[in-house]
């Protein structure tokens, strides 16, 4: 092999490499540009200095993940440009998806609110008893209003097949950026999740 072959072949060589570790980086979160804004849900509701609780049987409160839209199967906050048309919020980016964002959320109210027993999904076998299950319908910015709106069908059933549903919505102004979207997004959620965690409190018995 030439000098000139030789050289080639190192600099392809290396160059693969170089190619093969920017696409672990990128895989692995290593690589690009970070958002500049990382969102959660945050309770808002006080936390117990401690909680301690027993339960009756069929007593506990087993919260499941809602089921969601297409568009908000993403780490993504949709924009409700217009009737057709979803965008989504530049440079916000979510720590989860929301159905799982707002499940935890709703959980760790219930927790702090009421005097329930909260069940994680993979738990539920423990107690077969109160299941809060839905749709979150909505849950992202409207142009239109200037607000965000989190909107969730519940349904509530207890052993026997008794079964209830209800309509949570609630909204909070924003100006369709990543800074205020965020923050709105989170008084909206925390107020939804109060009145799921009421409607449980003295429904569910």
């Amino acid at each position: 092999m030439s000098l000139l072959s030789r050289r080639f072949a190192v600099s392809l060589v290396a160059a693969t490499a170089s190619l093969s570790l920017a696409s672990c980086a990128g895989l692995l979160g290593g690589g690009g540009k970070p958002p500049p804004y990382l969102f959660t849900l945050t309770p808002e509701a006080p936390e117990p200095t401690q909680i301690v609780r027993a339960s009756s049987a069929a007593q506990a409160v087993t919260i499941g993940i809602p089921i969601t839209p297409k568009e908000l199967r993403a780490v993504r906050v949709p924009v409700q440009a217009n009737p057709v048309n979803v965008q989504y919020v530049a440079n916000l980016q979510l720590v989860d998806t929301p159905d799982r964002l707002f499940a935890d959320l709703v959980a760790e109210t219930v927790r702090r609110t009421t005097n329930r027993i909260v069940l994680d999904p993979r738990q539920s076998s423990l107690d077969p008893g109160v299941t809060v299950s839905g749709e979150l319908q909505r849950f992202g910015y409207d142009t239109a209003s200037g607000q965000v709106v989190v909107q969730y069908d519940a349904n509530m059933s207890r052993p026997g097949n008794n079964i209830q549903t209800r309509r949570f919505t609630a909204t909070a102004p924003a100006d369709g950026t990543a800074a205020t979207v965020g923050a709105a997004l989170n008084r909206a959620a925390n107020q939804v999740a109060t009145d799921v965690a009421t409607w449980i409190g003295s429904s569910a018995g």
